[in-house]
């Protein structure tokens, strides 16, 4: 069971600096547990359904737009948008609202910056629920961005022939040079098939017209600028960061959620970091990449409401 009709008590934004303006919403109770949703992307900005997976009684909801996206300010910028940027603006976001500890929430995208964000601030995370594991290497990115093309073989064939042959071992950076180009057209092109491409291979069932639904909800231009922008500089993490650096983050309870036929995301990345995190619980679910496929879905919602039994 989701939790539905969760109304918002405050909202509004935080100047984070480098021109930046952060978008916020507050919901559930005051009083409650606080819990953060970092949303996918990076460019995919949260919505009021991310806020279904937590119990209004129980927890402080919290989610936020991170940079460029949603109604942050400006919208689709990558100025000043790194990922140890979006880290310390959690951090800002986090002793603005006087909060010191914090269960975080977050899929895909979200779960590379839970990750990142835990390594460098452990002492503020109280637990994780993390979905989609996504960490950032050369590995995880050549996933998404080749390997789908043995389960999607017409979804990627339709994406790939933008690019010209001998340019396809750097779709990315083709893609990303078109999404920034001066002719307007060709822009919205490449944003546009881009964003489409992803949705496309993120669920477990697939129909165009479905894919062309959700994309009417989507800011397409902030939604495939920044994520091109993160994929060509590789997520501005050193190599094997998170990895190298899970030791100190191993007392942290995790919950690790991932569809075991997810093409987005490499599933062997949550079996991987469920070894290396001795408090870790892993489940893999009947489900693609989405976080709305239904056992999916359901598995989120559980371990919310165990770890909504934790002290804080």
């Amino acid at each position: 069971m989701v939790y539905k009709k969760i109304r918002t008590y405050r909202r509004g934004y935080l100047d984070v600096g480098d021109g930046h303006k952060l978008y916020y919403d507050l919901s559930g109770n005051p009083k409650g547990k606080p819990v953060l949703f970092l949303h996918g992307g990076p460019g995919g900005g949260s919505s009021s359904k991310d806020k279904r997976f937590f119990n209004p009684k129980i927890f402080n909801i919290i989610i936020f737009d991170q940079r460029g996206s949603g109604e942050s300010k400006p919208s689709a910028s990558i100025e000043n948008n790194t990922t140890f940027k979006l880290v310390g603006d959690i951090k800002k976001l986090l002793d603005f609202l006087g909060i010191k500890k914090i269960i975080l929430f977050g899929g895909s995208w979200g779960s590379t910056l839970a990750l990142v964000y835990a390594i460098n601030y452990p002492e503020t995370v109280k637990a994780m629920v993390i979905r989609g594991i996504f960490l950032g290497t050369e590995e995880d990115e050549d996933y998404f961005i080749n390997q789908a093309r043995y389960m999607y073989p017409e979804v990627w064939e339709e994406m790939a022939s933008l690019v010209p042959k001998n340019k396809r071992n750097n779709i990315e950076g083709y893609y990303f040079s078109k999404a920034t180009s001066n002719n307007k057209k060709t822009r919205n092109k490449f944003l546009f098939n881009w964003a489409k491409y992803e949705f496309s291979i993120s669920k477990l069932e697939y129909s165009k017209d479905k894919v062309i639904n959700v994309m009417k909800d989507i800011r397409i231009p902030a939604f495939s600028l920044i994520e091109l922008y993160y994929l060509v500089n590789h997520c501005f993490l050193p190599k094997n960061y998170i990895m190298n650096n899970l030791h100190k983050i191993e007392n942290i309870p995790v919950s690790i959620v991932h569809g075991r036929y997810d093409c987005v995301c490499i599933p062997s990345d949550a079996y991987k970091l469920h070894k290396a995190l001795k408090k870790s619980r892993l489940y893999f679910t009947f489900g693609g990449h989405s976080a709305s496929d239904k056992d999916t879905e359901y598995r989120l919602v559980k371990e919310m409401d165990r770890f909504g039994k934790l002290k804080l």
